[in-house]
């Protein structure tokens, strides 16, 4: 599992999965739990839809 999402990306995954999570906890509902998406991908730094669109943010 190569590597594709960069600084920034992981960034912004970052903060939307807070968000999303704050958002459920604060509507108490269970989209919540989407905000696991953006963190877990930001925080292996892989995302698998990149390989599908020959994508990447990754510095070289």
């Amino acid at each position: 599992m190569k590597q594709n999402i960069g600084n920034a990306d992981k960034i912004i995954r970052i903060i939307l999965g807070i968000v999303i999570a704050a958002l459920g906890f604060y509507y108490k509902s269970w989209w919540g739990l989407i905000a696991l998406v953006p963190l877990l991908t930001a925080f292996i730094s892989f995302c698998p839809l990149y390989p599908i669109f020959k994508l990447s943010t990754k510095n070289k």
